[in-house]
């Protein structure tokens, strides 16, 4: 059977049954209240994980939640020598009557199995990602914090883990889930960042995995982003692959253009760009505004003469962890666009507010993004 018919068949089957163990060494509501009152980001994780395996004839089986804990891999696991694997992130947001939702994870689980496709992995049906999603929350809802502008960060994630050498697509694969409870990003508020033009590297190339959220992809923006922090840069910049001229998108994140006060414009999806799932979002709240909203190409000199002459009024970047985060200034060798001290633009916060106010239960959800993961599926 084929990775393919082996996918197809998986979403035609019965959603998956989970089975729970609870952990024998799940931390105290004391040690756990301890971490929730500076968790940081990526830094601590919750009490269980989720695992769910796939194999070439049985397709996806054994669903379990069970205590966190290291994976136990042969040194000859595919993902370790041929980097087959692919991961996602979105949050658990607490509202303010300690119900507990997710924003829009029915994205999330369509672009996983998009990078599935490209990195030839087996494709996980979506109601089967959200149930992973629901059931962890379901044992570690505590670990949900509470206080402004925090959350629990969600990282599904897919490794090949058959004990194999060959150059093919392996036939046996693990899914998984941890949970990471996560601070707010910016202490003492959002600030504008400065970011760093890595014009001597490129993220992704024609035809390559940089739709795709897998870890290759970000393994080639951390040389940039040392070189970024070097110059006093919190991100890094991407230029298309093959002319060096457009711009693709920050090493983690999507970048956003003000024209005026009533067009945004974001770089169009070439193949190389990650398809956010915040960008996305964004972009209709900007229509709801009745903004004019342009996927196009964007050069680094539309870039330099749009800040100069003024079209271009403000300058941000979005994605999941940050949500938006202004950009005040593009640096490179012999290159300044913008002003280090400018301040955040008025568009930028009003679209981050609007944003978050939906994810917290602040404001309606009037698209029907929120998905409640406490209880039985509801809309706010």
């Amino acid at each position: 059977m084929s990775q393919t018919i082996a996918a197809t068949a998986a979403t035609e089957r019965a959603p998956l049954t989970f089975t729970v163990t609870p952990s024998t060494h799940a931390r105290s509501a004391a040690e756990r209240e301890a971490i929730l009152a500076d968790p940081g980001f990526g830094k601590n994780f919750t009490d269980h994980m989720v695992t769910i395996d796939w194999t070439l004839d049985e397709g996806w089986h054994d669903a379990r939640v069970t205590a966190y804990g290291p994976l136990m891999l042969d040194p000859a696991s595919s993902v370790l020598h041929y980097a087959q694997e692919i991961f996602e992130g979105l949050k658990a947001y607490r509202h303010a009557d300690g119900s507990i939702w997710t924003f829009r994870p029915e994205k999330n689980a369509e672009r996983m199995q998009r990078s599935a496709r490209r990195l030839a992995l087996p494709g996980l049906p979506a109601r089967d990602f959200i149930e992973s999603i629901k059931q962890i929350v379901a044992v570690d809802g505590d670990w949900v914090p509470s206080a402004p502008e925090t959350s629990l960060y969600l990282r599904p994630f897919m490794i090949a883990n058959e004990t194999f050498l060959g150059v093919r697509a392996a036939h046996k694969v693990g899914y998984y889930v941890i949970a990471s409870p996560a601070g707010a990003y910016f202490h003492g508020g959002v600030a504008p960042v400065k970011i760093w033009l890595a014009a001597d590297y490129s993220r992704a190339g024609r035809g390559g995995t940089g739709a795709a959220k897998c870890g290759g992809n970000y393994a080639a923006s951390l040389l940039p982003q040392m070189e970024a922090n070097e110059n006093g840069c919190a991100q890094v910049l991407f230029l298309d692959g093959e002319t060096g001229t457009r711009i693709d998108e920050l090493g983690g994140m999507n970048v956003f253009f003000v024209h005026g006060t009533d067009t945004l414009v974001t770089p169009r999806l070439t193949g190389s760009i990650l398809e956010g799932v915040t960008r996305d979002s964004i972009m209709q709240l900007a229509r709801d505004r009745g903004m004019t909203v342009e996927e196009r190409e964007v050069t680094l000199d539309e870039w330099r003469d749009g800040v100069a002459s003024g079209a271009i009024a403000e300058v941000f970047a979005c994605g999941t962890a940050a949500v938006v985060t202004p950009i005040a200034q593009l640096k490179g060798k012999d290159l300044e666009i913008g002003d280090a001290d400018a301040p955040a633009g008025e568009i930028t916060m009003a679209i981050r507010q609007e944003l978050t106010d939906i994810q917290y239960g602040r404001r309606p959800d009037r698209h029907g993004w929120l998905t409640r993961l406490d209880a039985p599926e509801s809309r706010a």
